[in-house]
């Protein structure tokens, strides 16, 4: 989709009035929740039209399934407070300094700070330190470890796949 098609279709979403978005009784979410399991792509697209109101997004069925799954409980049993959700929003701001690069980033899937990443590559072994906001490579700082994996290789890579933290192909 261009970058003009999503604005078209955000300035067509604004203009529609808000949908009506159904409560759900406590006693329907068990039920509701293990016929996910078995629902078809179609079926969860749908269900993600009534329950969100929207279009559902291009992503896998097992990340439709959990955002389903939370949004009927939220539904049944109520949301995130408006101060918890700002609380959160506050720490995840902490943690990643408002570096949108690293915001990217699952914090399950980032290394801690002092790690350090060793790749033998060519029958030379370099190695990179995770640093906060960086990574640190031959004593220069890299925003990204692609950007090292690229300077290593002369070639572009994802770097996560280079350094071996993720398989190819993998999602993040």
């Amino acid at each position: 989709m261009t970058r003009a098609s999503m604005t078209h279709r955000r300035a067509q979403e604004a203009d529609q009035p808000a949908p009506t978005i159904p409560k759900i009784p406590p006693a329907q979410v068990l039920p509701r929740l293990a016929a996910l399991q078995t629902a078809t792509a179609t079926e969860l697209k749908e269900q993600w039209r009534v329950l969100f109101g929207k279009e559902p997004p291009p992503f896998n069925r097992p990340y439709l399934v959990s955002r389903l799954a939370y949004r009927i409980q939220e539904l049944a049993y109520g949301g995130l407070k408006p101060e918890t959700r700002a609380r959160l929003e506050a720490l995840g701001e902490q943690l990643d300094g408002g570096n949108v690069e690293l915001r990217r980033i699952r914090a399950d899937s980032r290394s801690l700070p002092g790690t350090r990443l060793i790749r033998e590559y060519d029958g030379v072994q370099h190695v990179v330190t995770v640093r906060a906001d960086d990574f640190e490579y031959e004593g220069r700082p890299y925003r990204s470890l692609s950007a090292i994996a690229r300077h290593i290789t002369g070639t572009r890579w994802n770097g996560w796949v280079f350094f071996g933290l993720r398989q190819p192909g993998a999602g993040a």
